[in-house]
């Protein structure tokens, strides 16, 4: 599917110029004498220099996204041509870029009430007066309609540089031309974060109903994205986070790649934004109850991870349960994941009006209602959390937020800390929380992996659908941060590009190479300590749940969410 568009931006070069660098890179090469033509398309990622773009050009092909938070960019080129491109000086890795599907079943549920503000403390940090006020929430996933309940939390976006025309309710990476959500599954997360219940009379309220959501759109109806969507998308969220105030972003998304997070390029963009100053929460994955089945990049080390239990529609923990769905650590590294647990079971929330999931499995609750589980919604309550703590103290670092949520945590439902990590969030309690700052001494990603390895198995194919350009009359962003009017300005061609904020001090200095990553603890006493070991694990009330219906097989998708009728 292509977008017909009214803007077309390409990186250019003189045509004698390219051929002449291409045939000095491939000496003896006859394909790169002149441009490709009538051969199929191939979209690929590229990590690698300037110049592997003048290549892709060269024979024919065009730039998809700028990927600079990766150092690399997407491209479809000559399917004949792909070979040639890692030959190009500078170029580490050449991989497809594909996309991956999601799938969901039905399930059912007793009409219980959603009691997950007061199991988190939210409904304390609501009474304090303290709702998401002065936050901005990034919330990268399917779209989200407006709806009464969250029209208002929606925050419009610029899509020119210096975010002054162009307005548009979201950045939309998709090949759709609007921003609904023509899928489900965002607008359903962006409930459970700020929806403000107006619909219900106030009985469905998100946790954090004053913040703001920027929506980052990167699938349409089938709820399938290509992997550089995702990573330009976490790119945008990155270097507009100043612009807008963004302090949270949700990732409800995941892969089953095992490749490890020390290498990985989607475990090393996230981890970017953590560095940037967001607290990034990910879905631990609905691949469970098997140990080792942490989502990417759920596994990397920096990032909240989040697991789900089922509070069964009340908020004393004596009653909750392990479902079987929630991913289970350790990860592919050998590290404890998740890092804690919130309500993921039969969540209430918002149902995107004509969406996939709204048709496919309609719900016997009134509109605009539905129910939902899944470490998604589980994600998404402590995204809203995480907004109401940072109202309340706006001087929270993403490394004081997730070592505050782990060390006030609460015993629940299991004696399995590879479940439920330091267990049952509690935002009122981790405003409290003794002094310390998770992360010391961890070392990050180098990026240096495989981007096919990172998206692992779940649900992949070849993916054709990509558009290069920027429509700036309705504000669709569906080629990343290439094609805006100032191609061949600053903007582009100069400092911001290929300056110091790319090539310098940013990307290669301190941030990614500096001592402060080298500084023992990894292994210290908090993470082997006496806690581990402690009594509340032995508790004889906690308890795996293997009944209730979570929706069947909907846990292979890379959208972590089933759907209750």
């Amino acid at each position: 599917m292509s977008l017909s568009l009214t803007h077309r931006r390409r990186f250019q070069v003189p045509a004698v110029a390219v051929l002449a660098a291409a045939l000095s890179w491939l000496v003896g090469s006859p394909a790169t004498t002149a441009p490709s033509v009538h051969q199929p398309m191939s979209s690929v990622i590229v990590q690698g220099p300037q110049a592997a773009q003048h290549f892709v050009t060269s024979v024919g092909g065009r730039i998809t996204h700028e990927l600079p938070l990766i150092g690399g960019f997407s491209a479809k080129i000559p399917a004949n041509d792909v070979p040639l491109i890692s030959r190009v000086p500078g170029v580490t890795g050449v991989t497809p870029d594909l996309k991956t599907h999601v799938q969901s079943t039905p399930g059912t549920y007793n009409n219980v009430p959603s009691v997950f503000k007061q199991a988190t403390g939210g409904k304390t940090l609501d009474q304090a007066g303290d709702r998401g006020q002065g936050v901005t929430v990034a919330l990268i996933d399917t779209g989200v309609s407006s709806m009464p309940d969250i029209a208002g939390a929606i925050q419009p976006v610029s899509l020119d540089p210096l975010h002054l025309l162009n307005l548009s309710p979201c950045v939309n990476f998709s090949s759709e031309p609007t921003c609904d959500d023509s899928y489900g599954h965002g607008t359903f997360i962006a409930g459970l974060i700020a929806g403000n219940g107006s619909a219900s009379l106030g009985k469905y309220v998100g946790m954090a109903p004053q913040t703001k959501i920027i929506s980052l759109k990167i699938a349409g109806r089938d709820g399938s994205a290509d992997v550089s969507t995702i990573i330009a998308a976490l790119q945008w969220v990155t270097f507009n986070k100043d612009a807008y105030n963004i302090r949270v972003l949700n990732l409800s998304l995941g892969t089953d790649s095992t490749q490890s997070y020390s290498i990985d390029p989607f475990d090393f963009a996230v981890e970017k934004a953590w560095q940037a100053g967001i607290v990034v929460n990910v879905a631990a994955s609905n691949r469970g109850p098997s140990a080792a089945t942490i989502s990417k990049p759920a596994d990397d080390p920096f990032v909240i991870t989040v697991g789900a239990i089922d509070d069964k529609g009340t908020s004393s923990p004596q009653n909750d349960v392990l479902p079987n769905f929630t991913g289970r650590g350790p990860t592919a590294d050998g590290l404890a994941k998740p890092d804690i647990a919130a309500p993921g079971g039969h969540l209430v929330s918002l149902a995107a009006p004509g969406s996939a999931l709204t048709t496919q499995f309609p719900s016997t609750m009134p509109a605009p209602y539905r129910r939902g589980s899944g470490t998604s919604m589980s994600t998404g309550v402590v995204t809203g959390l995480v907004a109401d703590m940072i109202s309340a103290d706006p001087s929270l670092t993403p490394d004081r937020v997730k070592f505050a949520l782990m060390a006030t945590a609460h015993p629940d439902a299991t004696n399995d800390r590879m479940a439920v990590g330091a267990g049952l969030v509690d935002g009122a309690a981790a405003l409290s929380a003794p002094a310390g700052l998770a992360n010391q001494g961890v070392a990050p990603s180098l990026g240096t992996g495989s981007l096919a390895a990172s998206r692992g198995t779940v649900g992949v194919v070849l993916s054709d659908a990509n558009s290069t350009v920027l429509d700036a009359s309705s504000g669709n962003l569906t080629a990343g941060l290439t094609n805006m009017d100032t191609t061949g300005g600053s903007w582009y061609g100069g400092s911001w590009y290929g300056g110091s904020w790319y090539g310098g001090s940013w990307y290669a200095g301190v941030m990614s190479g500096g001592s402060w990553y080298s500084d023992p603890w990894y292994g210290g006493s908090w993470y082997g300590g006496s806690w581990y070991g402690g009594s509340w694990y032995g508790g004889s009330w906690y308890g795996t749940e293997t009944t209730d219906d979570y929706g069947g097989s909907w846990y292979g998708g890379s959208w972590y969410g089933a759907w209750d009728q």
